[in-house]
This record gives C-alpha cells, sequence and structure tokens, in this order.
C-alpha cells in the first residue's frame, strides 16, 4: 500500500483510476476488515484533541481571580500566626476545587455521550453494500455518498455526480462553490445542492484545512448567568473595600493597632469573596443539562440551558413541529348518490403501495382505517393494469377486475378528473360548490371517478378527497402551555396564506397571517413593529427566517427558533435558543443550542419550564450572596464603630463561611418553581432588593449583639462568638427565605438543602454548647441566639421580602 498521507492537494490532476491505485482502493469499496486495519495505522477521522492530565487539571484551579483572593487570606492569617484560620480557608479552598474538578470530569463525560448521540452520520459502501457508519470511522479509500445537508466528513474527491458546496466555514467565502467528477471537497464543507458518489482521500488532521472542522459543536461559552453574578461580586468586593476604608480612617482615630485593621481586612475580604461560585455554577449547569437529557433534549451549549428562560417569542416551524409532516385524507365528500367508502374503495384501487407516492400511501392508509374496505380491496378486486400518477396528465388509473365485469378508476386534479366525465348541470354545480368549500380551507383536492362495467370510457364522478399536513393531536394544547408561559408563539410555513390560517385556526393561534412579501416590502421600522402584531408569517423561504429573527430582537425580544434544514442554520444561530427538531439535517443541528429528540411542542415546553428552574436557582444564589456580604460586613462594620471592638473574629469568620458555602452549594439542587413569565436578569432590581433585606437583617443582627452586650454581659471572645452564631442561624434562615419569592412556607426546600440546613444548626449548637474549637456559651445564650435569628427572620423579614419581591417584580 502506497502512503495514504499525502497532500490532499496532490489527488486535484489524478484520474479516477490514479486516485483508485493511489490509495489501494477500488469502486466496490472497502471490506469492514480493511478498514480497521486502516483505522488501526492511521487512527479515527477526528482531531485529538489535546487532553489535560486530571492532576495538571486538578492544581490549575488553583490559578485565577478567586482562588488568588483565598490565597491572600491565607497569607494575611499566617502573618498575623493565625496558622488554624489558614489551615481552615485552605481547606474550604481545596473542597471547592475538588468539587468543581469532579464536576467538570463528570460533565466532560456528558459531553462525550451527547457527542456520540449527534455523532454525524454518513452513507459508505463496505463489503459492497451501502451502510451507515459515524462519521469518525471513515478512512481513507473509503467511498461515500453524500448529499443535500450533509457535512463533509472528511477531504474526498468526487467520482460521480455534482455538488454546490458552501465552504464559508473554511474560507469565510459565502458564495457557494461547484463541484464537478475528480473535483475535490474538503472536510467541514456542507452540501447545499446535488448528489455525488466520492472517495476518502484524507481524514482527521490530515485534511487540506489542518484539522477536520469539528462537526457538532458541543460549546461552553462563558453564560449570561456566570457573567452577571462574576459582576454582583465584583461590586461586594467594592463595598468590601469602601468598608475597609471607613473602618481603617475610624480605626486610625480611634488609636487601634495594624494588627487589628490587618485582621479586618481577611475577614472583609473572606466575607464577600464568592468561594462557592465555581462549585455552584458547574452543579447548576451540570443538573440542568442532566434534566434536560432525561426529557431527551440534548443541548449543545450549554447556556442555552438559562438563555431559553428569557425566550418570550417562539418561532414555529408549522411542518413537522405543529403539523405531523405527512399527508393524510382529512375527509371524504361523497357526490349525491354515492357514498363515502365507494369514494374510499375507487381512490384506494386508483393508488399503489410501491411508488410510495405519498398521496397513494395516504389514500391506502386511509382505506386501512376502515376494516370493511380494505376486505374487499383485497379479496373482491383484482387489478388488471395501473397507472400512476403522471404529471403531463395529473391523474392515476386503474382498470380493475371484480366478479369478471371490468370497470376503470381514476384519481387526480379535480378539473382533469371533472373534464373527463359526463355530468348534469347539478352534479357540476355541486361538485363546484364543494371544491371552492374546500380551497378556502386550503385543502389539497383529488377528485375520485369510475366507470360503468359496460364502457370503461364513461366515466362518472364519484366524490372528492380532501389531503393536508394533519395537526399533531397535542399542539393545541402544547400552544397554549406556551402561551401560559408568558411566551408569544409565532407560526412560520413555506404554505401559502389560506393553508397557514386553516392550520392557525385548528390549533387556536389567531388569525393574523402575513405573507412575508408583505413584511419584506415595509419599511425595516415598520416591517419590525408589524412583527409584534403577527400570529404567523406564510410563503416564507427558509433564508427569511433570519430576517425574522432580526427583526424581533430589534424590537427587544428574545427569540427561540425551530428549524430543520440547511438554509435554517443561520437563523438558529442568531436567535437566543435555536431548536433543532429531531429530524434535522447535521448542519441544522450544530447550529443549534438543543436538539430534540422527539417530534412536535412536548420538548419544547420542557426545555423551557426546566431553563427557568435553573435560573430560580440561580436568582436564589445570588439574592442569597449579596444579602449575605451586606450582612456580615454592615454589622461588622457598625459594630466597629460603637463598640469600639471587632465583634467578630477571623477564625469565626472561616467558620461561618465554611458553614454559609456547604448550604449555599445545595442550592444548586433545590427545588424551585418554573414562572409562568420569561426571565430576564435585571441587576438593578435585584440588588436593591437585596439591599432592602440585607439592612433588615443588620437590623435584626445588631438587636442580637446589643442583647449579647446589655443582657447577657459578654464581651471579648464570647461577644465574638455570639455574633457568629447569630450571622450562622440568621444565615440559614435567609436560605429559606430568600429561596421563595413568595412566602416561605410556600414550597419545601430540597432534601440536601434541608439536610445541609439542619447539618449546620445541630453543629455549631453542638460547637458553642460543648466549647468545641470555640469558647463555650450557656445553652440559653445559644438558644436566644437560634430562637431570636428565627423569629426575626421568618416572621418579620419574610413578610417584608414578599413585599419587596412583589415591588420590584424579581
Amino acid at each position: 500500500m502506497e502512503d495514504l498521507l499525502r497532500s490532499s492537494l496532490d489527488y486535484r490532476n489524478l484520474s479516477i483510476e490514479e486516485t483508485l491505485k493511489a490509495l489501494d482502493a477500488s469502486l466496490n469499496g472497502l471490506s469492514e476488515e480493511e478498514a480497521r486495519k486502516r483505522i488501526e495505522k492511521y487512527g479515527y477521522n477526528e482531531v485529538r484533541e489535546e487532553k489535560r492530565k486530571p492532576i495538571a487539571e486538578f492544581f490549575s484551579r488553583y490559578w485565577g481571580p478567586m482562588p488568588w483572593l483565598l490565597e491572600l487570606a491565607i497569607v494575611l492569617s499566617i502573618f498575623l500566626n493565625h496558622i488554624i484560620e489558614a489551615i481552615i480557608i485552605f481547606v474550604l479552598l481545596t473542597i471547592n476545587v475538588t468539587i468543581g474538578f469532579m464536576h467538570t470530569r463528570h460533565a466532560q463525560k456528558a459531553l462525550e455521550y451527547l457527542k456520540k448521540r449527534l455523532a454525524v452520520k454518513v452513507k459508505v459502501l463496505r463489503d459492497g453494500r451501502w451502510v451507515l457508519k459515524d462519521a469518525r470511522e471513515v478512512v481513507p479509500g473509503d467511498i461515500i455518498l453524500v448529499g443535500l445537508g450533509d457535512l463533509m466528513p472528511a477531504d474526498a474527491k468526487i467520482l460521480s455526480g455534482e455538488l454546490s458546496v458552501d465552504q464559508s466555514s473554511l474560507t469565510g467565502e459565502s458564495l457557494p462553490v461547484n463541484l464537478k467528477p475528480l473535483d475535490i471537497v474538503y472536510a467541514g464543507s456542507v452540501v447545499i445542492r446535488g448528489e455525488a458518489k466520492c472517495i476518502v482521500i484524507n481524514t482527521g488532521a490530515n485534511t487540506y484545512f489542518g484539522r477536520t472542522v469539528e462537526l457538532v459543536k458541543i460549546a461552553k461559552p462563558k453564560s449570561h448567568q456566570e457573567e452577571l453574578v462574576l459582576n454582583v461580586t465584583k461590586y461586594m468586593l467594592y463595598l468590601s473595600a469602601g468598608a475597609l476604608a471607613a473602618a481603617v480612617i475610624f480605626a486610625f482615630f480611634a488609636g487601634m493597632d495594624f494588627l487589628t485593621i490587618v485582621t479586618l481586612a481577611v475577614i472583609l475580604l473572606l466575607g464577600a469573596v464568592p468561594v462557592a461560585l465555581p462549585a455552584v455554577l458547574m452543579i447548576v449547569q451540570a443538573t440542568g443539562a442532566m434534566e434536560l437529557a432525561r426529557e431527551g433534549v440534548l443541548v449543545t451549549r450549554l447556556s442555552a440551558v438559562e438563555d431559553a428562560a428569557s425566550v418570550d417569542v417562539l418561532c414555529l416551524d408549522k411542518t413537522g413541529t405543529i403539523t405531523q409532516n405527512k399527508l393524510a385524507v382529512v375527509c371524504v365528500i361523497p357526490i349525491s348518490g354515492f357514498k363515502e367508502e365507494e369514494v374510499v374503495l375507487a381512490a384506494a384501487l386508483a393508488s399503489s403501495e410501491e411508488g410510495k407516492d405519498p398521496i397513494d400511501l395516504a389514500v391506502i392508509n386511509y382505506a386501512k382505517l376502515h376494516k370493511s374496505i380494505l376486505e374487499d380491496y383485497e379479496k373482491s378486486y383484482k387489478i388488471i393494469s395501473f397507472t400512476p400518477f403522471d404529471p403531463s396528465i395529473k391523474r392515476a388509473e386503474a382498470i380493475v377486475e371484480s366478479d369478471g365485469a371490468r370497470f376503470k378508476v381514476v384519481k387526480g386534479a379535480p378539473q382533469i378528473i371533472m373534464g373527463l366525465c359526463k355530468a348534469e348541470g347539478a352534479v357540476k354545480a355541486e361538485a363546484g360548490k364543494l371544491l371552492e368549500e374546500m380551497s378556502m380551507r386550503g385543502y389539497r383536492v383529488l377528485a375520485v371517478a369510475r366507470s360503468s362495467s359496460n364502457d370503461l370510457d364513461d366515466l362518472m364522478l364519484i366524490g372528492f378527497l380532501a389531503l393536508a399536513d394533519p395537526v399533531r393531536p397535542d399542539s393545541k394544547t402544547l400552544i397554549e402551555k406556551i402561551r401560559k408561559l408568558g411566551i408569544r408563539p409565532l407560526m412560520i410555513t413555506g404554505d401559502n396564506v389560506v393553508i397557514a390560517k386553516e392550520v392557525a385556526k385548528q390549533v387556536a393561534l389567531g388569525d393574523k397571517i402575513l405573507p412575508v412579501s408583505e413584511f419584506k416590502r415595509m419599511r425595516i421600522d415598520k416591517a419590525v413593529e408589524v412583527l409584534d402584531d403577527v400570529d404567523g408569517l406564510a410563503e416564507v423561504y427558509p433564508e427569511d427566517k433570519y430576517y425574522v429573527v432580526k427583526g424581533l430582537q430589534m424590537r427587544g425580544h428574545m427569540v427561540g427558533m425551530t428549524g430543520d434544514g440547511v438554509n435554517d442554520a443561520p437563523a438558529l444561530k442568531q436567535a437566543e435558543l435555536g431548536i433543532a427538531v429531531n429530524d434535522a439535517v447535521d448542519v441544522a443541528k450544530a447550529a443549534a443550542s438543543v436538539v430534540l429528540t422527539e417530534p412536535g411542542l412536548k420538548q419544547i415546553v420542557t426545555t423551557i419550564r426546566i431553563s427557568r428552574i435553573i435560573y430560580q436557582r440561580m436568582l436564589t444564589w445570588v439574592i442569597n450572596k449579596i444579602t449575605k456580604t451586606i450582612q456580615s460586613i454592615g454589622l461588622l462594620v457598625i459594630g466597629l464603630f460603637l463598640l469600639r471592638q471587632l465583634i467578630l473574629g477571623l477564625f469565626d469568620m472561616t467558620l461561618l463561611v465554611f458553614a454559609n458555602d456547604f448550604a449555599t452549594m445545595s442550592i444548586a439542587t433545590d427545588n424551585a418553581t418554573y414562572t409562568s413569565y420569561p426571565n430576564k436578569w435585571d441587576i438593578k432590581k435585584i440588588t436593591l432588593a437585596s439591599l432592602a433585606i440585607g439592612a433588615l437583617m443588620i437590623i435584626g443582627g445588631l438587636i442580637s449583639v446589643w442583647m449579647g452586650v446589655s443582657y447577657f454581659h459578654l464581651h471579648g471572645r464570647e461577644l465574638q462568638v455570639f455574633t457568629m452564631l447569630t450571622l450562622v442561624f440568621s444565615s440559614q434562615f435567609r436560605i429559606l427565605i430568600v429561596r421563595e419569592r413568595r412566602h416561605f412556607w410556600s414550597s419545601r426546600p430540597g432534601k440536601a438543602l434541608t439536610l445541609s440546613i439542619m447539618g449546620v444548626i445541630i453543629t455549631f449548637i453542638v460547637l458553642g454548647t460543648h466549647g468545641i474549637i470555640i469558647p463555650a456559651l450557656s445553652l440559653h445564650e445559644i438558644f436566644f441566639t437560634f430562637g431570636f435569628s428565627g423569629i426575626w427572620m421568618l416572621a418579620l423579614v419574610d413578610p417584608i421580602k414578599y413585599l419587596i419581591f412583589a415591588k420590584v417584580k424579581v
């Protein structure tokens, strides 16, 4: 065998025979055994990703903005000779690094599984037979067949047929390239027209462009939520810096020592750093993707789990999404004097299953629903001759024998069939009226006629069949559910306005259907305005969908778009939520952010609901983070001003962070309810609400500290422990109230969250009563902090929180 790793360009001037010789191949394809040998020698048709060693990936998590802040806190703690605190902070950092590492590894395995689910298939000639193989199994010398919508799995030379391909992903040129036999078609090209038999010349990293273009991108860009949460964290650090500046100025004039100021800085730093952020984000995203996968929705872009929550307009392809994407007989209308069964039987006799004609199959399938007709068809009639539908004469016909007599049956275009029939004026008038009624409903109509047994050419019109792409049984219900989620459904169809209106009527979508030609004739400002007033667009070409999505986005909408074809890809990529339906071509799946595995609307509704649940979990985390930072910093600084001492020790803050982070991690899997409206991040509203709630918590904390000083006569370390317990217990109750937008009792927290809260409370009661690692307090002092925190948070803060959330519409 010659070296198969020559450049793809070297094959340009070779004839077919020379190419076959160079590749040691034949027009009959390779054998499976030979293909296996070539895989062993040259590898799979894929670019090997440079995978980091697990240990290197693990330790890399100690490097970054948030680890740096914690590592700074460790260094400062050692400087202050607080070795235990430094160890605790390091353990906390390591726990979060470990959790993040484990979930990343788990997510990588899940993405590998998704890649296999979404793997591009290609027709390959093996052992003289055409078989469907994963693109990664293609080897040099394979004979493959490619057509409309296919992604080229490797560099190949065309043997027969012609192609028009889109190489924009490779060259940046948007114009299609026309290719003929002996031309080279490169890996990553998209077939937009034609069909061709090709021989693979190079695979994987040996393709002309240096590497195979990734066939299905499982992308993970930074999500919108992650950016927002990081911004919130940045603001919290600013708040800490401001509080520290005020405290330093006060400490300077109050004559406090330098070590006290450094200790305060470390405490404020620990209070503001979102230690659990990476782990929480990873768990939230992974949980959402796994929940969707269980429902049969494959996520190709993790941020789509969040983006779907904000969608307020959903563009739905009529065909295949709202309808079943197959022709079916929807009604039979006999002419006076004939029965419905006679019309169906005659139409079935003038049809054949062998030719796979969609109209013939629709007629025969309808006949099969009527057992008596099917029995007559099979037992009593013999087809003498059959002429399939001919576009030039617009009819199909058959000569049939029954009980020794022969007659002719004909079905086809109404005007043609009626022209062949001898009909009285009354029959013609009746037929004309029926035709008009069915045309008004957008049906495709077939006329059916049969002859007498005496004269095969003496045709009588016996009735009509109305055919259509029937609406899915659940479409109407699911569209209503989409509306109840606060999303406006917008039907997109290539059919005419009449058909579009009929389908819209059946699913209660609305009757404002606009032909896309009118939309395109309008000025851009008027056109985008019209999109807010219509229920659907008709006569739409796939390339029009991109401009529809852009127009809706110009009006400030977050758009979801379904699609299945090559030309749908730009619209799917432009939309916030690109949805490739179950039978979409590879290009559409690659452009979409989620891929459905079942037809219809059910999985779309599921996707939106789950994404909103994910949003609510993240919203809880954000509110909890802001309020926690405000409460701890506010209480610490105001306590310093009033009592001229640190009312919270460095060790206490490390324990507080340790306790709170475990509870906040479990928010990622908490029970949450999806909203009946789109969820859009509004940091201003969230921050205002959190500031108000945080202020109430500061007041409660100050009252508790005042009781510790004036009633329990605590000071020094005992007061610091008392303050820490107040913050620990109030933090657990805070999670319970901020996780619910209504009153805290409106829903039960998740099992993990409940157990973590109970675990923290019990642990700190035991530590406080037995004096383990912290000074002991009396039972009534500990239970005062617990009871007061519970009453203050649940009885006072929660009702006010409910009013605040309702007012700012969080």
